[in-house]
């Protein structure tokens, strides 16, 4: 069954003058907010923009499918921490989005990181939504993996050990 979500929008004025203002619907959870075209322009502005809007979508979305692709894969994910950058060009439209991603999930080497993290960009929804525009992924250096040492020892070590232990 599919799910429907919907956001309302209320504008007055025109374009450069006027704003919207985004409204709650029921059973909504997303806040009154008012946007505006001067917002949206010039990234000196505080306040809501469609394209925040669309970044915290994407974000979200992007972090449910690496946490799936992850557990998919047999590993736990700690932590997911993704950021999404969506860029707006005045005249152009939106142009791109760039994820940043970080994390902690045991076991995973950065090659098993950057397989899973570059699956869930192309599979997300939301990118797929999106594939008009370049979709680009930020991950960090990931530390190596650190085996944990073997709680006992071979016997023939243990042996060796002693052995050398007596000498001496």
């Amino acid at each position: 069954m599919a799910a429907h979500r919907t956001a309302t929008v209320e504008w007055i004025g025109d374009l450069l003058e006027g704003f919207g203002t985004v409204r709650p619907v029921e059973g909504g959870s997303i806040p009154e907010v008012e946007v505006t075209w001067r917002q949206r322009t010039d990234s000196s502005n505080a306040g809501a923009t469609p394209e925040e809007f669309l970044a915290a979508s994407h974000a979200s979305c992007y972090s449910m499918a690496l946490a799936a692709g992850f557990v998919g894969q047999g590993f736990e994910p700690e932590e997911l921490h993704v950021s999404a950058t969506v860029t707006f060009e005045n005249g152009v439209g939106i142009t791109a989005s760039q994820l940043s991603v970080t994390g902690i999930v045991d076991g995973a080497s950065d090659e098993k990181w950057r397989e899973i993290a570059g699956r869930a960009k192309d599979t997300c929804p939301v990118s797929k939504a999106l594939a008009g525009i370049e979709i680009t992924l930020v991950l960090p250096d990931i530390p190596d993996v650190v085996e944990e040492e073997p709680e006992a020892a071979d016997d023939d070590e243990a042996a060796g050990d002693a052995a050398d232990s007596t000498e001496g």
